[in-house]
């Protein structure tokens, strides 16, 4: 018989029954399946006093003539020492593979919890990269954790219909296009702010300052909006003052761009990250070399066009070490956090990637699981 063979037998071990090519220790003998199943039958159906033999109970059993007299057969796998009392009935048999069913549940959850324990969490030294970073995003974003109270909803009258030409021929609704424009300038500079408390960011020489802030502005405005999605009433709240809906936003200058801005906090939602996670991503955007290409319709006369290229830095091995250092006291925090989450890490870390191309080159190193 084919199949699986346990790694204790011989490649050509017999059953002690027939001579067949044996499968393992069944009842206390190493038998084949055929013997096993006989003598298992045998005994839960109480067979064995109905059996007889035409030959005065002397047959010969091999692999042949095994199906041809029971009783003989019986007879002799009493004899080679197979076990009556091993063979359980129907209640006993159910009730042990619900014991081999909770054993191999309660090995899992163990695996699993031994698992997540070898996670490292934060290092001290990433524990004061995480305290800074958080410090300096709260301390920098608007309205703070209190938005959803303090939040002003747009009129829906305001932003509703574009009727009014820009230059390169969109339209937008002045009106909406105006409440927008007052709120960038101080959402780009809280923005700046936040990079200066981080001291990876203030170190470096102030081309490469600005550099980086050209570069990820429109992100971490965009991370920032997208956090704050309500989908109870599909809004975004800018600067955590200004709840706007989707038409408004487009209609008010960022034409698609709302639509990605939507998205991308519809896509987050489902994570709740907390201020400390929001913090991080914004530090390792920041901290970026990459210089993803944004579409031609990415363009928007309400949003700042900041150019995404980043070449022209001048410590390229510093900035790339500082977004590791960044992204590796991110995946520590949310991993010692949210270790109650099968897989919440590389689901973010996959989201983020695809949301922020900026990240992938980092991100690349942080997709092994022992990391």
């Amino acid at each position: 018989m084919s199949g699986y063979i346990p790694s204790y037998l011989d490649k050509d071990e017999q059953c002690v029954v027939c001579g067949d090519k044996a499968t393992g220790y069944h009842y206390r003998c190493i038998t084949c399946e055929g013997c096993k199943g006989f003598f298992r039958r045998t005994i839960q159906k109480n067979l064995h006093p109905t059996y007889s033999c035409k030959y005065d109970s002397c047959c010969v059993i091999d692999k042949i003539t095994r199906n041809q007299c029971q009783l003989c057969r019986f007879k002799k796998c009493i004899a080679v020492g197979m076990a009556m009392d091993l063979v359980l009935d129907d209640s006993k048999r159910v009730a042990k593979r619900k014991l081999i069913e909770q054993n191999r549940e309660r090995r899992r959850k163990e695996e699993m919890i031994r698992s997540l324990q070898q996670r490292p969490e934060p290092t001290p030294e990433e524990w004061d990269l995480i305290h800074v970073a958080t410090e300096a995003h709260r301390s920098t974003n608007a309205q703070g954790s209190h938005w959803k109270q303090r939040r002003k909803f747009l009129p829906d009258d305001i932003g509703q219909s574009p009727i009014v030409s820009m230059p390169d021929g969109d339209k937008v609704d002045l009106e909406a296009f105006s409440e927008f424009t007052k709120i960038i300038t101080p959402a780009i500079t809280r923005v700046v702010d936040f990079a200066k408390k981080l001291p990876m960011f203030s170190e470096l020489p102030c081309e490469d300052q600005i550099i980086l802030l050209k570069g990820c502005c429109m992100e971490i405005m965009s991370l920032r909006a997208a956090v704050r999605y309500d989908p109870e009433s599909d809004t975004l709240t800018l600067s955590g003052e200004m709840a706007v809906k989707r038409e408004q936003l487009k209609n008010g200058g960022l034409g698609v761009v709302s639509d990605a801005i939507f998205e991308l906090g519809k896509s987050l939602s489902a994570f709740n990250l907390d201020d400390t996670e929001v913090a991080l991503l914004q530090a390792v955007l920041l901290m970026s070399t990459a210089s993803p290409p944004l579409p031609p319709s990415a363009h928007s006369p309400a949003w700042p066009s900041f150019p995404a290229d980043r070449s022209g830095l001048l410590c390229v091995d510093k900035i790339e070490k500082s977004q590791e250092a960044y992204l590796l006291a991110f995946e520590h925090y949310v991993n010692h956090r949210k270790h109650n989450i099968p897989h919440f890490w590389p689901k973010l870390l996959m989201k983020t990637c695809v949301l922020f191309p900026c990240i992938l080159p980092s991100a690349g190193q942080r997709t092994h699981p022992t990391h």
